[in-house]
């Protein structure tokens, strides 16, 4: 059941967050840093937007101060939305995230330390301690538990990852769902559908590409976006089919370039496009004065920054052309 919460709980927080925009990575930012003389300066450019200072950083310490950044703003966000589900929505990413990569390493007896978030709503450390053998399953949230538990017969009874993969993937829909539910934000719901639709649209296009069958694209696809499963299984046959079959969503010009790739056409542009359809779904949040729209919009902006700031500044420490990086990303609505 959705919560009851009142817009003058969100008013403040609301007016806060929209200040909060106008200092985001614009695409003028983005240009700059770009076209700054070396990775240094890019580097210092970040910081006006309240990152930490990364120009002495390589690869993985601009990776680490970004995640930080991520962790830093969840945190905060978390003290201060009405409604946890919100903040909860975009954590459950790394929750999810960490699952994936503890049940492989618990099948093959190895550490995953290094590679696990701690941008979730379990602590990694937490969460290594409850999955392993003398933890305690049930002292994690209940998604988690049934989760991790359902994933790990799955690799057990198959040997196959990319199935207990697939298994989490689901699960990880189907709570983020039920979040956006209890908050009562028909906005969110949506938000929700449309990140599923994406999933699947990839899952379609990906599966035709390495000649998989619709067994294995059964598998791969989710359960709650707006087009059903089995339609878009029907329709892999052709890849006008599946671009009709989101005709008029947020999907269209993305599935558009998947009928493309399906036929062998690069998969780069495809893929951005199904970024940025989920970045123009967004923009409708600033038309919604208060409520928690606008705190689920800064979120995803702030991932979408996230994800921006490290193709710019990696590509700069790995001294890629400024004009490859500035067509590998994504769109952004700050």
């Amino acid at each position: 059941m959705a919560k009851k919460v009142k817009n003058t709980e969100y008013l403040m927080l609301s007016s806060m967050i929209r200040a909060r925009e106008a200092g985001m990575l614009s695409r003028e930012r983005m240009d700059r840093m770009i076209s700054a003389p070396n990775f240094q300066e890019a580097a210092k450019l970040l910081t006006d937007c309240g990152y930490e200072d990364m120009s002495n950083c390589d690869a993985a310490g601009v990776n680490a101060a970004l995640n930080r950044r991520r962790a830093e703003v969840f945190a905060e966000l978390a003290n201060m939305v009405p409604q946890g589900e919100v903040v909860d929505i975009f954590r459950a990413k790394y929750d999810y995230h960490n699952l994936k990569a503890l049940v492989k390493a618990r099948a093959l007896g190895l550490d995953c330390a290094g590679i696990l978030s701690d941008c979730g709503r379990v602590p990694p450390e937490k969460l290594s301690e409850y999955t392993s053998e003398e933890g305690t399953l049930s002292s994690l949230p209940e998604d988690m538990a049934e989760a991790y538990t359902e994933a790990a017969a799955t690799l057990a009874r198959t040997g196959n990852p990319q199935l207990a993969d697939f298994e989490l993937d689901a699960r990880y829909f189907a709570v983020i769902g039920k979040m956006a539910a209890a908050t009562g934000s028909k906005f969110l719901t949506g938000y929700v559908q449309t990140l599923i639709d994406s999933a699947n649209l990839r899952a379609v296009v990906r599966t035709v590409r390495m000649g998989k069958d619709s067994a294995f694209m059964h598998a791969a696809l989710v359960p709650g976006g707006s087009i059903d499963c089995e339609a878009l299984v029907r329709s892999s046959d052709s890849g006008d089919a599946v671009a009709a079959a989101f005709n008029a969503t947020p999907l269209e010009a993305a599935a558009a370039l998947g009928a493309q790739a399906m036929k062998g056409g690069a998969m780069t542009d495809f893929e951005l496009a199904c970024d940025n359809a989920v970045s123009a779904y967004l923009t409708a949040a600033k038309m919604i004065p208060f409520g928690c729209e606008p705190a689920a919009e800064y979120l995803a902006l702030l991932e979408c920054e996230i994800t921006c700031a490290r193709m710019i500044l990696t590509g700069r420490l790995s001294g890629i052309e400024p004009e490859v990086i500035r067509e590998r990303l994504r769109d952004i609505n700050a």
